[in-house]
């Protein structure tokens, strides 16, 4: 069993990939430097208080819209190890597994 410790940031549904890490900063290739500006659109301040091992929960289809894969390398860079989400978009849900992030499918017991 793996147990995880961290804060859990929680975000609405449809978080498209331009709201995880905006297209102005589609220039930039590291993890380090996409991390400071993770979420920048939707929280400013994300990127200074996220920590290493937090998680970010959401709603229905997390990481909609392009299939950029600078979204999952800002969340890694920026120490997020697990996205909770009621869905996925299928190729960011891959995306994330490819660069280190888990994504987990969380089903409301109200559905």
């Amino acid at each position: 069993m793996t147990i995880l410790h961290g804060r859990a940031w929680t975000f609405g549904r449809d978080v498209d990939t331009d709201l995880i890490i905006a297209a102005r900063y589609l220039n930039m290739k590291s993890a380090g430097e996409l991390a400071l500006h993770v979420m920048e659109d939707a929280d400013p301040n994300f990127a200074s208080k996220v920590k290493a091992g937090d998680v970010v929960v959401a709603r229905e289809n997390f990481g909609c819209g392009s299939s950029r894969e600078h979204a999952p390398i800002a969340l890694k860079g920026a120490g997020v190890s697990v996205v909770i989400a009621k869905s996925f978009a299928r190729i960011h849900k891959a995306n994330l597994c490819n660069y280190g992030v888990l994504p987990l499918v969380f089903k409301d017991p109200a559905d």
